[in-house]
Order: structure tokens, then C-alpha cells, then sequence
């Protein structure tokens, strides 16, 4: 199962992120099967040959490979494992992909109970957003067995661009953490360089300009340059999320006898000052 019209996609989860991710695999020519809790969230696909399943279970039974973008670790047990949950009805053979940002132990467990039926498992975090998405530009970074992950490649080449497999089950999802700390971190920095700006009587603005285009640039201070230059108007949008990633970093770290360094501080400066402290 190579090709677009062999390999049956099935997909869970049609949020901002998801749904444009969707989308493009029923473009790419795939035959796609959908599932969502919300069933107004599959009325924008009326238009496309997409079919829709009434449980994770009956899209397991009929896909060869099942992508999961759903918010939490809860949330992906449940469509996974959970009663009538992807497991129940997919055949030894199939893939299941989990796309959302979790701890790497809850997909190393659930891959353990995928290959007890002869399924695997493969962690596929993305980061880009809908619009990244929608553009093809994805980047897909996964953990798993190196066979099932070249399987599922053209499916990922649907929406990603970078697809980059990065080892074993897990390893997807450390690898979005620190990326997020990352740029939790260079939030915190860029916060605190506008700041000092404002005092030493530079314009905010313009020290935006000078970083989007000097050696000090980042992804971060033009973010924040675009928010009036200051991190707690991002607050609402990221400070959760990014909250919830510097925990399960910090609690990676942690367990592997690791201290994170100036990475972790400069992150917790700005979930402070977003007012979601770790």
C-alpha cells in the first residue's frame, strides 16, 4: 500500500490544525474516512468524496491507516484504546498515527497494546499550524518503526514538508517538546529585550525591525513584534499550551536525571509573564 489509490486514510480530529490536514489527504486522491466528536466539524467536507464513520472503531475497520489530531493525552487514549476506540475495529497490518502533542509515554504505551493486535503506532507531532497545513508545509516530525513510517510517508507528504523520522515511538514527541521550549524560551527573551528596549528609550517597534532583519533575529521576537512587542497579549492563545509542554519537558527531564538549564528559565519567564506560570 503505496499510492493514494491503495492505502485507505481515515482521520480523527478536525480542528483548526486537523482539518486543513485532512483535506489534503482527500485531495491527494486517498481514500479518506473521517471521524469527529462534533459532528459540525465534518460539514465542510460534504463537497469531497470523504466518507464518515460513526466511531473510531468502524473508521479503524475500513482505513489502513488512521491519523489522530485530537487536544490531549486523554482525549488520544480514548479514540486509541478507549471503547470503541481505533483498536477495536483495525486489522492487524494497520497504522495508527497520533499527530497531537502528548507525553511520549502515553504513545509508547499505546503502542505496546497496537502491537498486541499486529498494529503500529507511529507519533507524528506538527508544528505550522492550519496555515502551514494548508500550504503543504507542514513540518512532521515522528517516532516509530522505520517500515511503517516509509508506509505512511506519502500520506504525511500530503500536508508536511519537512517529514523528518526521528527513532523510536516517543521520540516524535520529545522532539516537538523542545521545540516548543524553544521557542517558550525565545518568547521570554525577546519579552525581556523589548522591555530593556522601552527603558533605554528605544522604540519597541523599530528594535522589532532591526531584529527581523540583524543577527539577533528569531521567530519568537517577530511574534511578539507583531503583539505590540510585548508577550502577554499572547497569553490566552499559547500560554497554556506552551505551559503544558515545559511541564511534560520538565518532567522528562526529571525522570532521566537531567537538568534542563538556561532553556527551562527562559521559558518560565515567559509563562510568568503570561500569567501561566509552570
Amino acid at each position: 500500500m503505496s499510492g493514494a489509490d491503495t492505502m485507505r486514510v481515515g482521520f480523527i480530529g478536525l480542528g483548526s490544525q486537523g482539518a486543513p490536514m485532512a483535506r489534503r489527504i482527500v485531495e491527494a486522491g486517498f481514500p479518506t474516512t473521517l471521524w469527529a466528536r462534533r459532528p459540525e466539524t465534518t460539514a465542510p467536507f460534504g463537497d469531497t468524496p470523504a466518507a464518515l464513520a460513526s466511531s473510531p472503531a468502524e473508521l479503524g475497520a475500513v482505513t489502513d491507516v488512521a491519523c489522530v489530531c485530537v487536544v490531549d493525552d486523554k482525549g488520544v487514549e480514548e479514540v486509541v484504546a478507549g471503547t470503541g476506540g481505533l483498536l477495536e475495529g483495525m486489522r492487524a497490518g494497520g497504522v495508527v498515527v497520533v499527530h497531537s502533542t502528548v507525553h511520549p509515554e502515553t504513545c509508547r504505551r499505546l503502542a505496546e497494546q497496537a502491537s498486541a493486535g499486529g498494529i503500529a503506532l507511529l507519533d507524528a507531532p506538527v508544528s505550522g499550524g492550519g496555515p502551514a497545513a494548508e500550504e503543504k508545509r507542514l513540518l512532521v516530525m515522528a517516532g516509530g518503526d522505520q517500515v511503517a513510517f516509509e508506509r505512511v510517508r506519502p500520506v504525511f507528504e500530503t500536508y508536511g514538508s519537512p517529514v523528518v523520522h526521528l527513532g523510536p515511538v516517543g521520540s516524535g514527541q520529545r522532539a516537538k517538546l523542545l521545540n516548543n521550549l524553544v521557542l517558550a524560551a525565545n518568547m521570554g527573551v525577546a519579552d525581556s529585550a523589548y522591555a530593556l528596549a522601552r527603558g533605554l528609550g528605544v522604540d519597541p517597534a523599530q528594535l522589532a525591525l532591526v531584529l527581523a532583519h540583524g543577527s539577533g533575529t528569531s521567530f519568537a521576537a517577530g511574534l511578539l513584534g507583531r503583539a505590540g512587542c510585548a508577550v502577554a497579549p499572547l497569553a490566552e492563545h499559547t500560554g497554556q499550551l506552551l505551559r503544558k509542554d515545559a511541564r511534560l519537558v520538565a518532567d522528562l527531564a526529571a525522570t532521566a536525571g537531567l537538568k534542563p538549564g538556561t532553556v527551562l528559565a527562559a521559558a518560565d519567564a515567559a509563562l510568568t509573564a503570561m500569567g501561566h506560570p509552570r
